[in-house]
């Protein structure tokens, strides 16, 4: 197993993280530095931070329903509340699947499982993710096939193909579904700037069928047995 992959499933970080983490000699394999790309056996001594992990490793997974006022990080050297703060005590090492902005609110996961992470993130699985979007005033179908379409949001930057559809409307605002299977930085926010729309609220609901019903604004909960399996077949 390579080392990014065994540091992601010990609920270290990402395995782009965990990369940074090697990367930055923090991680012996047997006493020597390790270098990306290294492989892991279960016979190997790893010590991260001086600290020898364990081999065998039982994963939690949480469910959030993000407030907006939070930051998608383990912490923050602005000083910012993090999601990690909404976390019930005696909650594992755990870090949060991919992000959302900090004025974004909704669905997010929380997970030790870096294998579960890697799969819900990459790019090449297209894992489905729906937002309710609120756009001030109306949107025109030009606009909308627009962005169905897929736009440049930055300079050779296009989006892919999407779901966009109108759930409601009137002349103050309209709100619309959005289904993304990927996920650039404040890419819906970019999206409906470039058809000349300002998002004043944004909300992820959904991950594939998972979704945040139950649970308040601001409360957590742990995922099913159900829900991982889910998850992991997605």
């Amino acid at each position: 197993m390579r080392i990014n992959k065994f540091l992601a499933e010990q609920g270290i970080a990402s395995r782009r993280g965990c990369d940074e983490i090697v990367a930055e000699g923090r991680v012996t394999i047997n006493g020597k530095v390790a270098k990306a790309g290294d492989d892991v056996t279960p016979s190997d001594t790893v010590i991260l931070d001086g600290k020898t992990l364990s081999h065998k490793v039982k994963y939690e997974y949480y469910l959030l329903n993000k407030p907006k006022g939070y930051v998608c990080t383990v912490s923050d050297d602005k000083g910012r509340k993090t999601v990690m703060d909404l976390l019930p005590a005696g909650a594992g090492r755990v870090f949060p699947v991919g992000r959302l902005d900090y004025d974004t609110e909704g669905l997010l996961i929380l997970t030790s499982d870096g294998e579960l992470a890697y799969r819900l993130t990459a790019p090449q699985n297209e894992i489905p993710k729906t937002y309710l979007v609120r756009i001030e005033g109306t949107i025109t179908d030009v606009q909308l096939n627009r962005l169905r379409a897929g736009v440049e949001i930055e300079k050779g930057v296009v989006t892919k193909k999407c779901k966009v559809t109108v759930v409601e409307t009137n002349k103050k605002y309209t709100k619309l579904h959005v289904v993304l299977t990927e996920g650039k930085n404040r890419e819906i926010r970019k999206m409906f700037e470039v058809v000349g729309k300002n998002v004043d609220f944004l909300k992820r609901i959904r991950i594939g069928e998972l979704t945040l019903a139950g649970l308040d604004r601001g409360k957590v909960r742990k995922l099913t047995q159900d829900e991982v399996f889910y998850l992991k077949n997605i």
